[in-house]
């Protein structure tokens, strides 16, 4: 089957418990009531594969009774009740047996209404739990939850207030992961819990989309625990996914990646006819993949390649071995507070190519642009993908320099501009002597050049070593197709950028004319009309 999720939770394997922990925890959940639960006097119905969940995380433990799991990563479709299972988690850490004098429990979320959504379940189940209501003092204003006897609290915040987090965390509950638009939050979050012993992170989420963002490197590290690559015990990867070219209308793959559905969560009749509706709008089917069934996706809902076989591509290789070689660079010149790209293609003997990127962007408020874009600006200018220039907006003489220096290493036999935003930067260039020209990026240029592009990916014959920040532009890409076939580039979204993908379809496009000494005329692919380069 195409889909993937934890057999522990289902085979009724022995789930350790020396210390009783797990028992208490499951104890402590199904004493609690719900205001909407079906059963009498509105008992709380946990489902079997939530209590094996809970028994997971609080079971195992050390020779000192110590709880062993510290951070929980749960990725399940949406429906599948994440949210009221944190809460009760929450409330466990407040009221219940794993609760430590004046300890503070955190709901997270990107956003107030999102941390709200756990903190009104929370005082859902208080409100329905007689027991519990008379421990708790409810301040719904300030989204504050307290057990008056320990000091125990449980509050409500988001990445996007202005928190003072107060008391050391020992409880977190971080609530889809994938809409968190920084890392500020998280950062505060990570170093809080580890000042004291016991404390515990659930990170709840759906599948997301794009691999620049935090949830994607959550995700990554799950995926290398669970499969072994990683041991680390502390950490409890539970993930329940549908894999990218699986079915999308197999309910039998439906009822595996949402263990609910048989208990009515979420509704199968919806499924059914969430899927009968996107069967006729690509959108709307992207989103019943990612969010129905847990299948994560690349940017773009229309995406200009399978970004799995982009990513045959990216062997590392040494960029001295090629100096000597003949040498297409294409600048795609972006705004003067975006991203710049500089990229050089060589042909290989395999009629492919091998490029290297350069990205550039100002150095003040990279952060900020990091939030704008949500893509880790500042770790990728510390890692060398990115070239930070002086000031608040790019600095051309940068980027003019770098050609300049790639002329010296490499044998360059053109330099092809956009004259879109280009002068400052091509005309002393062109003064100068430099093989410089000027691709205009219409559509009669751009559609022969990104069928050159396709055709170098889909070959597994486009080599570019897994530059993270190319990877990102290539995910934003939107395709447009007219009648006869012909493609251009599009943003996916407003705040995307593609300038990298942009510069390798032009690069390429001239080092396949280059190479072969044939005009781009002769290409039985190009579009009917002139061609202006």
């Amino acid at each position: 089957m195409q889909a993937h999720r934890p057999a522990w939770i289902f085979n009724r394997s022995k789930i350790a418990d020396p210390h009783g922990h797990g028992e208490r925890a499951v104890t402590f959940v199904k004493a609690l009531k719900h205001p909407k639960s079906k059963l009498p006097d509105k008992a709380f119905e946990l489902p079997k594969f939530w209590e094996r969940i809970i028994r997971r995380i609080y079971g195992p433990t050390d020779k000192s009774g110590q709880r062993i799991v510290k951070t929980v990563f749960i990725m399940m479709p949406r429906g599948g009740r994440k949210t009221t299972f944190g809460a009760a988690l929450a409330l466990l850490h407040t009221f219940g047996y794993a609760r430590t004098e004046g300890g503070q429990s955190l709901a997270a979320a990107a956003a107030e209404e999102q941390a709200l959504l756990a903190f009104d379940e929370a005082q859902s189940f208080i409100k329905a739990t007689p027991w519990l209501k008379q421990a708790a003092k409810i301040t719904e204003s300030a989204g504050l939850i307290e057990h008056p006897k320990s000091g125990a609290s449980l509050l409500a915040i988001s990445s996007d207030g202005d928190v003072q987090l107060g008391k050391t965390p020992v409880f977190v509950l971080a609530d889809e992961l994938i809409a968190w638009k920084n890392r500020s939050l998280w950062k505060a979050l990570r170093t809080g819990l580890v000042k004291v012993q016991g404390t515990l992170l659930i990170v709840i989420t759906q599948a997301g989309r794009g691999q620049s963002n935090l949830a994607f490197d959550m995700y990554h590290y799950a995926k290398k625990v669970e499969s072994g690559g990683i041991i680390d015990p502390g950490f409890l990867p539970i993930i329940f996914e549908t894999l990218p070219k699986a079915n999308w209308r197999d309910e039998k793959i439906w009822k595996f990646v949402n263990p609910g559905i048989e208990l009515g969560f979420p509704d199968l009749s919806g499924l059914r006819q969430l899927a009968l509706e996107s069967g006729e709008r690509p959108a709307d089917r992207d989103d019943f993949r990612q969010y129905n069934l847990n299948t994560w996706l690349d940017y773009s809902a229309s995406p200009f390649v399978d970004m799995d076989i982009y990513d045959k591509g990216g062997e590392p290789f040494d960029v001295e071995t090629l100096k000597g070689r003949p040498c297409w660079l294409a600048v795609d010149m972006g705004l003067t507070t975006d991203l710049t790209a500089v990229l050089a293609a060589f042909r290989d003997d395999d009629d492919g190519y091998t490029v290297k990127a350069w990205f550039f962007c100002p150095e003040e408020n990279l952060q900020a642009r990091a939030d704008r874009d949500k893509v880790p600006y500042p770790r990728w200018r510390d890692e060398g993908w990115i070239i930070p220039t002086p000031g608040n907006v790019t600095d051309y003489r940068v980027v003019e320099n770098h050609i300049r220096s790639l002329c010296e290493q490499f044998e360059v036999r053109e330099i092809a501009f956009d004259p879109a935003y280009a002068q400052a930067v091509m005309q002393p260039l062109t003064e100068d002597g430099l093989p410089t020209a000027t691709f205009r990026q219409g559509f009669w240029t751009m559609a022969p050049a990104i069928k050159e592009l396709e055709r170098a990916i889909i070959s597994r014959k486009f080599r570019h070593g897994n530059n993270p920040v190319l990877r990102w532009n290539f995910e934003n890409i939107a395709i447009e197709t007219d009648k006869a076939g012909n493609k251009s580039f599009h943003k996916g979204k407003s705040r995307d950028r593609i300038d990298g993908a942009v510069a390798a379809a032009m690069a390429i496009a001239r080092a396949s004319a280059g190479q072969s000494t044939r005009s781009i005329y002769d290409s039985p692919d190009r579009p009917d009309g002139l061609l202006f380069i």
